[in-house]
C-alpha cells in the first residue's frame, strides 16, 4: 500500500510526463497508460481512466491518447511545475519587475528577488526582501498568465517587505491607507478601500 504523500508523489510524476508529452507534441500510450493503471489499482477510477484501460492500446489513436491525457490531468487536478513549464518562472520574474517600480517609487531601497527553498516540498516561488521572506509562497500555475502574475507577486511582495521593515506598504495618499492588490476589469490594481474603494493605480504605476 502507498501512503498519500507517497501515491501523490507518483502520480505528480507520471502526470508530469503526461503534460510535458502534450505539451511537445510527442504523447504516445505508455505515459497515459501507466497513471491510469495506478490511480484504478488505488481506487480513483474515472472515465478516462477505464477507457484508457478497456480499449486495446493498439486502437488508441493520437487524438484520443491527447484527449484522454487532458482529461487525467483535470481528473488529478495537475499544476505544472516550474521544472516541466519554465516560462512560468520567467512570467513572475517579469511581474517583480514590475513591481519593483512601485518599491523604488517609494522610497524602499533593497535587493528583491524571487527564490525557491530545497525544503519546500510544493515547489513555490518566495519573493525574498534584503534576505528575508514572509508569507505563503506563491505557485507555479499563477504564473500561467502576466495578470495573474503581477496581482499574485504585488501582494506577495507586499506581505514581504511590511513584514520586514514594520510599516504599511503602499499607502495611498489621500487617505493614508494601506493599499490592496486587487483586479479591474482583468488589470492588477492597487486599490484602496477608503470611502467605497477606488483603483489608485495599476501595479507598477504607483505615482
Amino acid at each position: 500500500m502507498h501512503s498519500d504523500e507517497q501515491a501523490k508523489q507518483v502520480i505528480d510524476e507520471l502526470t508530469g510526463r503526461i503534460y510535458t508529452a502534450l505539451r511537445d507534441g510527442g504523447v504516445d500510450a505508455e505515459p497515459v497508460l501507466e497513471p491510469a493503471s495506478l490511480l484504478e489499482e488505488w481506487g480513483v477510477s474515472t472515465p478516462a481512466t477505464r477507457e484508457l484501460l478497456q480499449r486495446p492500446p493498439a486502437h488508441l489513436t493520437t487524438a484520443d491518447l491527447i484527449r484522454l491525457g487532458e482529461r487525467l490531468l483535470g481528473d488529478t487536478n495537475f499544476e505544472p511545475t516550474f521544472a516541466s513549464e519554465p516560462r512560468l518562472w520567467t512570467t513572475l520574474e517579469h511581474a517583480l519587475d514590475v513591481v519593483k517600480r512601485d518599491v523604488r517609487a517609494r522610497g524602499i531601497t533593497g535587493t528583491l528577488r524571487l527564490v525557491t527553498h530545497d525544503w519546500d516540498s510544493r515547489g513555490l516561488a518566495w519573493v525574498e526582501f534584503q534576505g528575508g521572506y514572509h508569507g505563503n509562497g506563491i505557485p507555479p500555475i499563477m504564473g500561467s498568465t502576466p495578470q495573474t502574475a503581477l496581482a499574485q507577486v504585488a501582494d506577495a511582495v507586499q506581505e514581504t517587505i511590511m513584514e520586514l521593515i514594520w510599516r504599511v506598504w503602499p499607502v495611498c495618499a489621500t487617505h493614508d491607507l494601506g493599499l490592496h492588490a486587487g483586479w479591474d476589469q482583468g488589470i492588477a490594481v492597487w486599490r484602496c478601500t477608503s470611502n467605497g474603494a477606488h483603483i489608485v493605480a495599476p501595479v507598477g504605476e504607483l505615482p
